[in-house]
């Protein structure tokens, strides 16, 4: 079959087309694709159909997808190029996200980077602060094993003008907490609150886990289709994993209380909610309870008894 290749300004990105075997596959026209012009590999590539009248949207062509199943006529077809520019895998992304903040806490914890803004030698160290250094190590550990071992991506790369910005986010917020957490002149809370908040935050952190896991393992059996979360705290909140991120480290700031700290937790609840929201919203229009689907039940969004 011959597909005709056209950018979204009609010209075309491949000259004369591309001819291809009768059962190819969107996989094998984007690595003719990749072949013929030598820079854009396939994760880079999103192709579309052309938009038919009355339609607002173009049809995205899904990897794995037969193009003759997709094309009108089995001799071939067009379809639409953009270039999603250089692109960085999502396990990279998040590994770069989390490996600053694990080696940016401990600097602080054991090095004498307060010496270089002239301030006091540290005279005592307080079981706060080392126990928030374990606490932080935890945390940021359990996130990159999950990202190789746990989650499972829906899209296998990211723009990687993400990494710029996200790292920036971590790290920027990483090097803030651990100035305040390990200064010199740093005043902890009561043994109780601390404790308090570490062993809340250590609960939340495992059941952060725990839905972790109930999403990959929603994921394996969903078969590229979308189906309601149970189990757990999903049987209550949409986005129970998010809530538990967010606890776990309101958790952390209990125990150690800096101004810092809580500013992060106020920016990653505001994303957050912002992620979950049009998740809720999607799945309510999903399982509408209409023509056999399922009715998606009533739940909380992310943080109960607020949203």
């Amino acid at each position: 079959m011959l597909v005709t290749v056209k950018s979204r300004s009609g010209k075309d990105v491949v000259k004369g087309g591309l001819e291809l075997p009768d059962e190819a596959t969107v996989d094998d026209l984007k690595k003719a694709i990749y072949r013929h012009t030598g820079k854009y590999y396939p994760s880079r590539q999103r192709l579309t159909l052309p938009i038919p009248i009355g339609q607002e949207r173009p049809t995205v062509l899904d990897s794995g997808k037969k193009l003759k199943d997709l094309f009108e006529k089995s001799s071939g077809g067009e379809v639409v190029f953009k270039d999603l520019g250089p692109q960085i895998a999502y396990s990279t992304l998040f590994f770069l996200e989390y490996i600053g903040p694990l080696v940016i806490f401990p600097i602080f914890y054991y090095l004498p980077v307060y010496s270089l803004f002239s301030l006091p030698q540290r005279k005592i160290r307080h079981p706060a602060q080392t126990y928030a250094l374990w606490y932080w190590t935890l945390h940021y550990s359990k996130r990159i094993f999950e990202t190789y071992f746990v989650h499972t991506f829906s899209h296998a790369t990211s723009p990687i003008s993400n990494a710029y910005r996200n790292c920036l986010y971590y790290w920027s917020f990483a090097a803030g907490i651990a100035y305040f957490v390990n200064h010199p002149l740093y005043t902890p809370v009561s043994e109780i609150q601390m404790y308090i908040g570490f062993i809340s935050g250590l609960i939340w952190q495992l059941s952060n886990l725990y839905c972790h896991i109930i999403l990959k393992n929603l994921r394996s059996q969903s078969k590229g289709g979308y189906q309601i979360p149970r189990g757990f705290l999903f049987n209550y909140i949409t986005c129970a994993n998010y809530t538990t991120e967010v606890y776990q480290w309101l958790g952390f700031n209990i125990a150690t209380q800096t101004v810092a700290g809580y500013t992060f937790v106020l920016f990653a609840a505001y994303i957050m909610t912002n992620w979950a929201l049009p998740k809720h919203r999607r799945l309510k229009k999903l399982f509408d309870g209409k023509e056999g689907r399922a009715k998606y039940p009533k739940r909380w969004v992310i943080f109960p008894p607020f949203i």
